[in-house]
């Protein structure tokens, strides 16, 4: 049985060493392609996002609940966030 994902063409803008980089692990044999590159980068991210979401929420739960707006606002003038919501394009 064949198993496959629907899939879309995007633009993305790499620097030229990051480009060079990748090309070079796909000619050592080390990645499949630039293309399968991406797509495990992109996967890698998505899944240490989703970790570190629940790592944060179990620390919350562990340490009283959410931020309150107060200290959300302390945590973003700190860490130089930008409100709520990750993953937000810039």
């Amino acid at each position: 049985m064949v198993i496959s994902m629907a899939a879309a063409k995007v633009t993305i803008t790499l620097t030229d060493e990051q480009l060079d980089r990748i090309r070079g692990l796909v000619e050592d044999g080390r990645a499949a392609s630039v293309s399968g590159f991406v797509q495990r980068a992109v996967a890698t991210a998505l899944d240490e996002t989703t970790a570190w979401a629940v790592l944060l929420s179990q620390a919350l739960t562990e340490t009283g609940g959410p931020l309150t707006d107060e200290e959300r606002a302390w945590a973003d003038s700190v860490l130089g966030g930008h409100g709520h919501g990750a993953g937000t394009a810039a």
